[in-house]
């Protein structure tokens, strides 16, 4: 039988080769996904990523129910004021540990919202009817009957499916929603709930106009923005809370810049119609929801705010910029782009294109990871089925953020146009380039961040002379 250490040092090869694959030898393009700054990785192994702290109000007081977390809740609370100021808003919830959770935990706020007046013994209703972004159109699974949704939206008798209807999209360009039909679509349905977001995002939703229609109905809708994908991006693409939005949720690791959790945010101040709403909200996420909410990726997130608060316009610029050169630069040479040139084909992070001519998506995908691109495949507006997919859909931010412009973006692409449309191997030309691009920007240079890096490292690994010995080790391994 292997010992404990014959069976560590091959997982620690693994790792090593892995880290190496997706660090410096890839190209990193799905748009969900982003590296951390060393900063916020080192947060996430600190002493609290194996602490709880459990905490809620009671009586107008937050009451902690553990120990030992005087430290970790200044963390929490410095954490909601960054991110308060982030997106100018007054109230931040930070326990969901994902995206999908801090809608779930929403949705679960909305069932007890709508039950606040109902009669001593009467059971409580779930929501009437939802409206939200159909999965096939782009719509999140999050927010899907099937998703996180499940069994909080009431059942259609005549039919048995949930009370769910979608925001019809425009017939020119079906990343766009179509207003004309929205506004007939929101008198005749009346939804208690409206859901905004997507995980397939070219476009801003139409938060102003339809705040504008329902602003004057008696039971005026909760307006909600997932902005899972578009987090980071936020003001600069989009600021739903300005524009009419009551809540937005989110997750901190695709255009925000990590680690992986959820947050939800609005403006909540005593006296608001919502504040009960907001006040479900807090108690749905604990106790609710979560337990341990992840206290590491918790300090992680203060310092990813820290980052984003001092980087974000320069970072939401050039992201966006990259973004559309990188699709005109995959029309140039020969792939598919959706969502119309005259419109710049996106505003986002993403570019979606189209891969059907050359083979199913599926494939196209694992034949660009075998030459160091990753991607994922994606089932356009006008596919039956996820499982039959024509579509890939890329995102910029990652690479941005190590660094690259515009013009790198076309080499990219040209690599890209030779696996997808003549199936040409180039995988050594992607290693070789992608080592162009080895530096993290958007954050403190490694030469500033290495005195806080050592200290924190110096804390997790406390017997001394432990951190300067892997620090010589480092050096022998590391080619000057």
């Amino acid at each position: 039988m292997a010992s404990l250490a014959e069976k560590i040092l091959p997982l620690a090869e693994r790792v090593e080769q892995n880290n190496r694959w997706r660090q410096a030898e890839s190209f990193n393009l799905i748009p969900s996904e982003t590296t951390p700054s060393l900063l916020v990785k080192l947060c996430e192994i600190s002493d609290p990523s194996g602490r709880y702290a459990e905490h809620r109000t009671m009586k107008g007081e937050e009451v902690y129910f553990y120990q030992g977390t005087d430290f970790i809740r200044e963390v929490e609370i410095e954490a909601q004021k960054e991110l308060s100021q982030f997106f100018r808003c007054s109230e931040v919830e930070l326990r969901p540990i994902s995206g999908q959770m801090a809608n779930e935990v929403v949705f679960k706020a909305m069932v007890r919202f709508v039950n606040r007046n109902r009669q001593e013994g009467r059971p409580m209703r779930k929501l009437r009817l939802v409206m939200n972004n159909d999965l096939t159109k782009g719509g999140h699974l999050s927010s899907q009957p099937m998703g996180a949704l499940f069994n909080y939206v009431e059942e259609d008798q005549a039919t048995g499916k949930e009370r769910v209807v979608s925001f019809p999209v425009s017939e020119e360009n079906p990343y766009k929603t179509d207003l004309k039909k929205l506004g007939e679509l929101l008198d005749d349905s009346r939804p208690e709930l409206i859901i905004f977001g997507k995980s397939m995002f070219l476009f801003p939703e139409p938060v102003r106009f339809v705040a504008g229609v329902v602003k004057d109905w008696p039971d005026r809708p909760v307006i909600m923005y997932d902005m899972a994908h578009v987090l980071g991006l936020y003001g600069a693409f989009q600021e739903p809370l300005a524009e009419g939005a009551d809540v937005l949720t989110g997750s901190t690791h695709k255009t925000f810049f990590g680690p992986q959790r959820g947050v939800i945010a609005g403006n909540f101040p005593s006296g608001s119609p919502l504040r009960n709403f907001w006040l479900d909200v807090k108690s749905r996420a604990f106790p609710g929801s979560t337990s341990n909410h992840h206290l590491g990726t918790l300090l992680a997130l203060l310092m990813a705010t820290y980052e984003m608060n001092v980087f974000k316009d320069e970072y939401q610029l050039k992201v966006r910029q990259n973004a559309k050169s990188f699709a005109k630069s995959l029309k140039d040479h020969g792939v598919l782009v959706e969502g119309e040139e005259r419109d710049g084909f996106t505003e986002t992070h993403q570019v979606l294109i189209r891969v059907r001519p050359f083979g199913p998506a599926q494939e196209i995908a694992r034949r660009l990871e075998e030459n160091n691109i990753i991607a994922n495949y994606q089932a356009l507006p006008d596919d039956e089925t996820f499982l039959d997919s024509s579509g890939i859909r890329l995102g910029v931010q990652e690479m941005t953020r190590f660094g690259m412009e515009a013009k790198d973006f076309d080499v990219l692409a040209g690599f890209m146009a030779d696996v997808i449309i003549r199936n040409i191997k180039v995988k050594e030309e992607v290693k070789k380039f992608r080592q162009n691009f080895l530096e993290m920007k958007f954050c403190l240079p490694v030469e500033e961040a290495l005195p806080a890096a050592v200290r924190i490292l110096a804390s997790v690994f406390p017997r001394p002379g432990l951190v300067e010995g892997l620090a010589d080790q480092l050096k022998k391994r590391v080619k000057p």
